[in-house]
């Protein structure tokens, strides 16, 4: 084989770094290159020492620093003049990262690869917000779905299926679609009334959260300025927020969105 370095495919969370795994830290220290996206958070990539190579492929909706398939070479190519080179990317890698997509492009060109977990915007994002996923009576299910489809196409997706009132639905990237997929749920038979959130920098300092329903929390999302990344949460177990919150950020302190309960 003319190659001699490993790929590192590692998900290093939803931004707060307490929340990498000890594996991902290790690796990080450890890299002789770190490649890493848009989203991952300045006191994650701090922990990358001083000495190691750190190039930044992030990608924005509308604006790709680097395409993907730059992205495929790139780690291919890094592969074979490096020992160890680390693929970071926020949250999980293989749960909307293009994890996959990389790693079956290394495999045709074999290149070993590894892939490191990580948690999930769905999982930790939540948990910091006071809501959780599964509730015994309120929810028996999660479904994961992202709002941003590939090449900017249209979103098209089982919305019968989805406007499940014993589920909860997580919606990733869903800043720009949002209106859309309210009433796209409510279409499908979702009752108009389901809480719902939308939270910014989940576990982050700054993180800001606002609360709703599928009528009122697109206006919502829009008069407080929420920006991404954003991550939708849909379903019953929103209501319990107010009960189970224990993550005081410094970016919800002044805002009135806190007030904004379900129901409000």
């Amino acid at each position: 084989m003319n190659y001699q370095g490993k790929v590192y495919l590692v998900g290093a969370g939803p931004g707060d770094p307490d929340l990498l795994t000890v594996k991902a830290l290790r690796l990080m220290q450890n890299a002789d290159v770190v490649v890493y996206d848009r989203l991952i958070s300045a006191p994650i990539l701090e922990l990358i020492p001083s000495g190691v190579s750190r190039i930044n492929v992030g990608k924005a909706a509308g604006n790709h620093s680097m395409p993907q398939d730059e992205i495929n070479a790139l780690l291919a190519n890094l592969a074979r003049r490096r020992r160890s080179v680390v693929r970071l990317k926020g949250g999980d890698p293989f749960i909307f990262g293009r994890g996959s997509e990389e790693a079956l492009h290394l495999r045709r060109q074999g290149i070993d690869f590894e892939v490191v977990p990580g948690i999930t915007a769905a999982a930790a994002c939540s948990a910091y917000a006071g809501v959780p996923l599964t509730h015994r009576g309120t929810s028996r299910g999660v479904r994961l779905v992202t709002g941003h489809f590939k090449n900017d196409e249209p979103i098209d997706l089982d919305w019968r299926a989805l406007a499940d009132p014993d589920a909860t639905l997580v919606i990733y990237m869903g800043k720009s679609t949002l209106r859309r997929v309210c009433a796209r749920l409510v279409s499908a038979g979702l009752d108009p009334a389901t809480p719902a959130l939308a939270v910014q920098d989940g576990t982050l300092p700054a993180q800001r959260r606002v609360f709703g329903d599928l009528l009122t929390l697109p206006g919502r999302v829009k008069s407080m300025a929420l920006d991404a990344p954003l991550l939708i949460i849909i379903g019953r177990t929103v209501a319990l927020a107010g009960e189970l919150e224990w993550f005081q950020p410094t970016g919800e302190t002044s805002h009135a969105a806190l007030d904004q309960r379900v129901g409000a």
